[in-house]
């Protein structure tokens, strides 16, 4: 079984998945006479449909135990997803590239330093939300409407992997 590395969570290296949510190293502009920085348009919402709607939802995560053994990864053909971290907590990611199946030799794994939130694209294969704590929080924003947006892929037992957090 191989073992996942963790990376730091960059918006280089995230790139090829979606966007990172962040403040830091982003461009932005003074609104409110001067007294708010605006960090404008970090990510953008995806939607396939016309009739499809943003939402906006907080998901209260619990952790899984680690090691993780990575058995399965979703993905939303119809929308892009969200994560946005409310209690500053560090969080794990796992993905792998668009494609009709995700392959295991392709995925990666990241580490939210807390104070990033990500955005995955359209189509991009996921693990379903990592946090490291106990219980966690987070807003999520995605896309309400009609038709299935969530595709699951379950990886044969000679492809599955590990993901241990403290390597």
């Amino acid at each position: 079984m191989r073992s996942l590395t963790i990376e730091p969570l960059s918006k280089e290296a995230f790139a090829p998945f979606g966007d990172v949510i962040e403040t830091e190293g982003s461009d932005f502009f003074m609104i409110n006479n001067g007294s708010t920085r605006r960090y404008h348009k970090l990510a953008s919402v995806e939607t396939a449909q016309p009739e499809d709607q943003a939402i906006i939802s907080i998901f209260s995560a619990e952790s899984l135990e680690m090691p993780l053994t990575i058995r399965m990864l979703e993905r939303h053909p119809l929308g892009s997803q969200a994560f946005i971290p409310l209690l500053g907590n560090p969080f794990l990611i796992v993905v792998a590239p668009v494609g009709d199946v995700p392959v295991s030799g392709s995925v990666r794994a990241f580490l939210s330093n807390g104070r990033q939130g990500i955005n995955y694209h359209r189509g991009v294969w996921h693990h379903p939300v990592l946090t490291i704590e106990k219980r966690d929080d987070f807003l999520v924003v995605d896309r309400s409407g009609s038709g299935n947006n969530c595709d699951e892929h379950f990886f044969n037992e000679d492809e599955l992997l590990l993901l241990k957090p403290h390597q």
